[in-house]
């Protein structure tokens, strides 16, 4: 029996079917009676929730080029985080439960420094101030393929702004993110193009292995 807590994470761009799989995940290890949180950033915590609104709601005046300044973005994703580990992970981690996280740090890396160009620098700085020891234990980098994504983005019926992007930036994002995950053990790539109950079962048994259910 896994007697410490389990972090993971799962990353991709929007369309990647992370959500879903998250949620998939949470329902399968709550049916057999693990201790199990599902969490999000930006979110997961009330304070960060505010926070999210505020980052995420389509705040553009329409034909006016209005926007926060990268780093404004960049230290609201911080200040959400910060509330997220303070509030819900440490905790969660103290207790010896899984956690599940739909998204975490490696986003802000594929969005905000691959994609924004903001200093890398700045960021791990705050983020030694802010996650300590604190780090996944495995993260899931689901990749997709352009038709796929983009049907699923079609399908939403509520939008935020990044939901909004050109499609070369999503196909930027996904390479970005593969190239964080490259070479590390604790990064398991899958292709999450069909979402299939196949695509569940990986997941499921790859957490099985690592947590010895």
């Amino acid at each position: 029996m896994y007697k410490k807590s389990f972090f993971i994470v799962f990353e991709g761009i929007e369309g990647s079917g992370k959500s879903y799989q998250a949620k998939v995940l949470y329902n399968k290890l709550k049916k057999i009676n693990k201790k199990v949180i599902l969490t999000r950033e930006p979110g997961g915590t009330k304070s960060a929730e505010i926070i999210r609104k505020i980052i995420l709601k389509d705040y553009f005046e329409k034909n006016k080029k209005i926007k926060f300044d990268k780093y404004t973005d960049t230290l609201l994703y911080l200040a959400a985080r910060n509330e997220h580990i303070k509030n819900k992970i440490a905790p969660a981690i103290k207790s010896k439960k899984i956690i599940i996280c739909d998204r975490f740090i490696d986003s802000t890396l594929a969005y905000q420094v691959y994609g924004k160009n903001v200093s890398f620098k700045f960021i791990n700085f705050i983020h030694k101030k802010i996650l300590g020891n604190i780090k996944p234990d495995l993260t899931f980098i689901l990749k997709v393929k352009k038709y796929s994504f983009l049907k699923r983005l079609r399908k939403r019926k509520t939008k935020n702004r990044y939901d909004n992007f050109p499609v070369k930036f999503y196909l930027k994002a996904q390479k970005d993110f593969l190239r964080i995950s490259k070479k590390k053990k604790n990064y398991i790539v899958l292709d999450s193009s069909d979402n299939s109950p196949i695509l569940q079962k990986k997941i499921f048994q790859v957490i099985k292995n690592r947590i010895k259910i």
